[in-house]
């Protein structure tokens, strides 16, 4: 019993400090970026160590963790208006490098070490980087402005569903949502979860934010379900892997918590699900 209230606390505890952690970043833009480029960098050194657990998989664990740090970077450099495109030059050439040396290295399967050092990219630092895109908006004057509302209210939306899908699961949820993968969700959870988030989303729409933020009430709900539904999708998409690598988390890295994929998960699908949603609607 006393263990399991000591695991309580531990992860209570984490909780807070990683909330505090992530909210407190996005009142400054350079907080904001160094915090996402070393989530970046941890994320994507958990996952190469974790494919590199593999039999006859063999990745460049620092090359791919460097790249997808510098991708960060040059996408926040890029998007800030403080760097030119050239500055991808750099990522692409080391991209070439990590395909181009396979002919050299003599590996068993190097199929196996393309595909999981090109899916540390494009399943972690690619979704990451598009958080820059969230909080950075170019105006037709080419003027550059920080927004830290949009990309916060992407992580407040997940939580609120996490804590709404707990809450409503626990109490009514009966049927699977997905049993082969992840047997704790139930189609009621993930209902109650969506409901918490619309709320949520017309709160700060019409409510907490003056004028929406520049968004209305429909557009901060539309953008809640697109949250819910994506976080939900990555959540799934994190526990098949999980299940496929053999292992119950995906590090030990956050106590109580597990490890970087198992707190970002969700966001890795969300946040570039967000930004398609919004600058969509800048379109049509």
């Amino acid at each position: 019993m006393s263990e399991k209230i000591n695991n309580l606390i531990v992860r209570t505890i984490t909780g807070v400090l990683f909330v505090a952690a992530i909210v407190t970043c996005f009142l400054k833009p350079t907080a904001m970026i160094f915090l996402f480029a070393l989530v970046t960098g941890l994320t994507v050194w958990e996952f190469t160590g974790l494919a590199n657990n593999l039999k006859e998989v063999i990745v460049n664990r620092f090359l791919c963790t460097a790249a997808g740090v510098y991708f960060f970077l040059a996408v926040a450099g890029y998007c800030t208006g403080m760097a030119p495109a050239t500055v991808f030059i750099p990522y692409m050439l080391t991209v070439m490098y990590i395909i181009i040396s396979e002919l050299f290295l003599q590996a068993p399967h190097p199929m196996h070490n393309w595909a999981y050092s090109m899916l540390s990219q494009m399943y972690i630092a690619l979704p990451f980087a598009t958080i820059n895109m969230l909080a950075f908006q170019t105006a037709p004057t080419g003027e550059v402005s920080y927004n830290y509302l949009l990309p916060l209210s992407v992580f407040i939306f997940l939580w609120v569903n996490d804590t709404g899908a707990y809450c409503v699961g626990s109490l009514l949820g009966k049927h699977k949502l997905f049993p082969r993968v992840s047997p704790g969700k139930s189609w009621e959870g993930s209902i109650g979860g969506a409901l918490f988030v619309l709320a949520a989303a017309a709160l700060i729409g019409g409510v907490f934010i003056p004028e929406g933020g520049g968004l209305s009430i429909l557009v901060w709900m539309g953008l809640g379900l697109v949250v819910v539904v994506f976080g939900t999708l990555g959540d799934l998409v994190e526990s098949l892997m999980k299940r496929t690598l053999g292992v119950k988390d995906s590090g030990n890295i956050l106590p109580g918590h597990g490890g970087m994929l198992d707190r970002f998960d969700s966001s890795l699908m969300a946040i570039p699900a967000a930004v398609v949603y919004l600058y969509t609607l800048t379109i049509v």
